[in-house]
């Protein structure tokens, strides 16, 4: 740390929301707790209207306060589904750009081979007839490019649930809507339907074997074929 960095001076509503965010870890308010009236927080720390609603629109942003209209706004719990849904925008700009698509490609396939890695390791025979079901709705929808879209999605969902983490599934529908342009333009390339099912009837058996290490290749090959396609057919339409 440099010490003779500037001290960033807090803006009024950044210290309303550490105080509010404070009184919520501390256990002073919980959730379903309703926050104090907007008056009543204006009197408390003694500022404006204005910076009262802009902290309790950063403390709801960021999952820990609900905000209704026509209601005081109450305390909730955060998910992982909150906190990744403050990264969407974010992410979908970065996308927008060549090197962004490119970085969140390499990043889904260290995340999905991991996936598939602890996946192979830890599946009950229930989890295995779960992605047995998932696979046959995918091998059954090749040549119906809409359906086999959802039921490609729905594998890999099933891969994700496995290990019975909430912040694996959360990342992994985040970076599914992230890269949704992906699976939709490598479709558009022939014979992507077919070799995508042949590569998940691949992942599904070693998950079934218990190969962790063969999972984890055989989602490796596959994701790495998909994001070569994709960027096949974004060079024939320039």
């Amino acid at each position: 740390m440099k010490l003779n960095a500037p001290i960033r001076r807090r803006k009024l509503y950044e210290e309303i929301v550490m105080r509010l965010e404070a009184m919520i870890h501390e256990g002073e308010l919980s959730p379903g707790d309703a926050l104090p009236s907007e008056r009543d927080l204006m009197q408390q720390f003694e500022v404006g209207r204005p910076a009262i609603r802009e902290a309790l629109f950063a403390l709801n942003r960021m999952g820990l306060v609900i905000v209704a209209n026509g209601e005081r706004p109450r305390v909730s719990s955060p998910t992982p589904k909150t906190l990744l849904g403050e990264l969407s925008g974010a992410a979908r700009l970065m996308i927008s750009k060549p090197e962004g698509m490119f970085h969140f490609q390499q990043a889904r396939v260290l995340f999905e081979c991991a996936l598939a890695n602890e996946a192979a390791r830890v599946a009950t025979p229930e989890n295995i007839r779960e992605l047995e079901e998932t696979l046959a709705a995918n091998l059954a929808a090749v040549g119906d490019y809409v359906r086999f879209m959802k039921t490609d999605v729905a594998f890999h969902f099933s891969i994700a649930r496995i290990p019975g983490n909430p912040i694996y599934v959360a990342l992994h529908e985040a970076i599914v809507e992230w890269l949704v342009d992906q699976r939709s333009v490598s479709l558009r390339r022939a014979g992507t339907d077919k070799l995508a099912a042949k590569s998940h009837r691949r992942i599904y058996d070693a998950i079934k074997a218990g190969d962790a290490a063969a999972a984890e290749q055989a989602m490796r090959q596959h994701l790495t074929e998909i994001a070569d396609r994709y960027w096949k057919v974004k060079e024939t339409e320039k």
